[in-house]
């Protein structure tokens, strides 16, 4: 088992800077932190909101492709030492942004109606919870 202190938290910038690799000096000093997490010596903790943040930057500020966005996530979170909140839920959600129109923050909604009532007065995202059956896998 993994101690605390080499469970590390990482920020949207971190990631950003590590897949485009744009800024040289940043994406050294991610690319050692990687390297660190997939050798077993770290893990890295992604909450539901750096990945939120993450999709919202690269489909509106870089204009990358949702699909090309998902799959590239869904291969850096299946490493076994990247944790993410709530991994089901979450997965399920990308799944969900993958293949329907919604917003990622409404496609977490969604998944999560599979364990608990949602109340919204959005449309897509009511039509989400009652029609999406979510499954990654």
């Amino acid at each position: 088992m993994q101690s605390k202190k080499s469970i590390v938290a990482i920020d949207a910038n971190i990631i950003i800077r590590y897949l485009l690799k744009d800024n040289e000096e940043f994406y050294s000093l991610a690319d050692k932190f990687f390297e660190e997490v997939f050798s077993g010596k770290k893990a890295a903790y992604i909450l539901q909101s750096v990945l939120a943040e993450l999709i919202y930057v690269f489909t509106k500020f870089y204009k990358i492709n949702k699909k090309q966005v998902v799959e590239t996530l869904e291969e850096l979170l299946s490493s076994r030492n990247i944790k993410i909140q709530d991994k089901d839920i979450t997965l399920n959600a990308l799944y969900i942004f993958k293949t329907n129109n919604i917003d990622f923050v409404d496609c977490l909604l969604c998944a999560y109606s599979e364990e608990m009532e949602i109340f919204s007065f959005d449309k897509k995202l009511n039509k989400c919870t009652k029609e999406v059956k979510t499954s990654y896998k």
